[in-house]
């Protein structure tokens, strides 16, 4: 037996762990809401910067609309963009810190045996 392929007894109590914590309810919760933010969000941002680049492509007339002097529509759209990406950014924060950051603070403290 190589040494790679021995395990002390630390390493093996600490994968036994690792399964351990990813079949416990905490763990699964803390993946489901990390997963309920995430993918409709993703998809949200995703649907609206295809609706975007569509409006780009097919709507010319309603882009280049002028709202304000040399600002337009589509320039508008474009960096609303940006405010998204940041708006998401921001909720994902709050929703990480009142709704995930908790419940992995648990998690380790347990897998570590309530050491810092």
């Amino acid at each position: 037996m190589s040494t790679s392929e021995q395990h002390t007894p630390t390493e093996t109590q600490h994968e036994h762990n690792w399964v351990e914590v990813q079949e416990s309810p905490e763990f699964r919760q803390l993946r489901r809401r990390l997963r309920n933010f995430v993918f409709p969000m993703a998809g949200l941002f995703l649907a609206w910067y295809l609706l975007y680049v569509l409006l780009a492509d097919y709507a010319h007339d309603f882009m280049s609309q002028k709202v304000v002097g040399n600002i337009n529509v589509g320039l508008i759209l474009g960096l609303l963009q940006f405010v998204s990406t940041f708006a998401i950014t921001t909720l994902y924060v709050r929703h990480a810190n009142k709704n995930l950051d908790p419940t992995a603070e648990k998690i380790r403290e347990e897998l570590e045996g309530g050491r810092r």
